[in-house]
């Protein structure tokens, strides 16, 4: 072999370990980077002798990819409804303190209890009025609450789609120049990488199949198949209601023209933050208020007047009023919005001008409705019908998902225990998810990824191989200069 072609042989090999150094230096100042896969510079034989890198490669593993994005997809959509029913549960707190509807309604039937026993106490009276005044209080303040749950939600769905469109259309543009770079032999490893990184956060946003064609190409589409990204982003859109009150209904998320959320959804989506959302907005939200509106109807029920005249007049709304006042809600049929509207009635407010005693005689309704006709200041026979008909059955909307046949106590308990019960459910969801995500990028991570020591030993292989093509072109050097001499 001449000593020129031997040296140009020489020359390829220190080029080629020139360029597979600065590959493996890329894969040690990656280490650790999640979704930065291991860079894999491939040695071929070059024309005429010697080596070259023929091309760039990484490590990838579709399955585990798939796994991470549906990792992150679940988790996501778990993170938000567990941190919606948290705030939810903030209208309950601990149930033996004041806050929850049903420690509320213990308290108003514990008032009324010790006012059966003086009925001629104003004191006694003041307190249930007080204690009713709580319960309205409370079921006011727990709607709101549950409406800015569902508000904020909303507003959310309308922040996540923005963002999700710029993230589809940064696809769009890394895409290209992953297609095109293949096509031209170009190293696109880097940008794959980055194209990884964009899915991984749209999974997250929603839940997402993407599949891989020639030159590196891919095609994205929703968990429900409907298409986000061919080619080109589809548009996601979505029409953010700004007010919420319980007899909203909030707009659908559409992907390319399809809807994927609420009940004119042909596709639904099943994972992801936009789902989750739109659970806690159009689920959670509203059965909890449900509840609520349905222990404010049981109210009104437990504590309307009858007719003492027999004169068929109807039955009438009594402590308890709302904006439909005096008629009384049709049993078992939730009122939306009821435990928003309740209040105490002005009839039995001294400080409205109201008279504390009708709260023992009745006739806030007129002389029609008077239980205490002869005016007795001893009369208890009323007081005893308001407390036992806060644990007397009655019935309630099954859709409320509390039970159908109960007290008003004992469903304000039970609305309590659902709201436990999801949160509780939420919880341990989202972090079995959060594991199965974290378990999921370790995973791919520890397949995909660089590894320090993997890539030093590679260094010391490359030094060492640096080392032997030096020697051998010293002594091609030295043959050249013996020659050059003898000449």
């Amino acid at each position: 072999m001449p000593l020129s072609v031997s040296m140009d042989i020489a020359k390829s090999s220190l080029e080629t370990l020139q360029e597979r150094s600065a590959v493996v230096s890329r894969n040690v100042a990656n280490a650790g980077n999640d979704l930065a896969s291991r860079k894999i510079a491939n040695t071929v034989s070059a024309l005429g002798g010697g080596v070259r890198i023929g091309s760039i490669t990484r490590a990838t593993d579709s399955a585990l990819f798939n796994k991470v994005l549906v990792a992150n997809a679940n988790a996501g959509g778990q993170q938000e409804i567990s941190t919606a029913l948290d705030r939810l549960n903030e209208t309950v707190a601990d149930p033996e303190q004041d806050f929850s509807p049903a420690a509320l309604i213990g308290k108003l039937g514990d008032a009324l209890q010790q006012y059966s026993a003086g009925p001629q106490d104003p004191i006694r009276a003041k307190a249930v009025l007080d204690a009713a005044t709580d319960v309205a209080d409370g079921l006011n303040t727990a709607t709101e609450a549950v409406q800015d749950v569902r508000r904020d939600a909303d507003a959310e769905i309308a922040r996540t789609v923005d963002h999700l469109n710029s993230l589809l259309a940064n696809v769009e543009t890394l895409n290209t120049k992953i297609v095109t770079g293949t096509q031209n032999g170009a190293d696109v490893t880097d940008d794959l990488d980055t194209r990884d990184q964009l899915l991984t956060q749209i999974a997250t946003e929603i839940g997402i199949r993407v599949t891989t064609r020639s030159n590196n190409d891919i095609a994205i589409y929703t968990d429900s198949g409907v298409t986000l990204f061919d080619k080109s982003a589809r548009q996601v859109s979505f029409d953010s209601t700004p007010i919420y009150t319980p007899g909203t209904t909030g707009n659908p998320l559409v992907v390319d023209g399809v809807p994927v959320t609420g009940a004119s959804a042909t596709m639904p989506i099943g994972s992801g933050r936009l789902k989750g959302l739109t659970d806690v907005r159009d689920t959670f939200t509203t059965t909890y208020q449900s509840q609520l509106d349905e222990i404010a109807r049981g109210l009104i029920e437990t504590f309307a007047e009858q007719d003492q005249t027999g004169a068929g007049f109807p039955d009438a709304t009594g402590i308890f009023t709302y904006s439909g006042s005096p008629t009384v809600p049709a049993s078992g049929t939730i009122v939306a919005g009821l435990a928003g509207e309740i209040g105490v009635s002005a009839a039995v407010d001294p400080d409205r001008g109201g008279d504390l005693n009708l709260i023992r005689d009745g006739g806030i309704n007129g002389s029609s409705y008077v239980y205490n006709t002869d005016g007795t200041a001893g009369f208890s026979a009323r007081i005893f019908q308001l407390a036992d008909g806060l644990q007397a059955n009655r019935a309630f909307d099954p859709t409320a998902e509390a039970g159908s046949q109960d007290s008003v106590v004992d469903f304000a308990s039970t609305s309590v225990g659902w709201l436990q019960q999801e949160r509780q459910s939420a919880s341990s969801d989202y972090d079995f998810g959060k594991a199965v995500q974290q378990r999921s990028l370790n995973a791919l991570t520890q397949a995909t990824g660089a590894n320090l020591d993997i890539e030093m030993t590679l260094l010391l292989e490359i030094e060492r191989s640096y080392q032997s093509t030096s020697r051998l072109i010293s002594t091609i050097d030295t043959m050249f200069q013996s020659l050059l001499e003898a000449a």
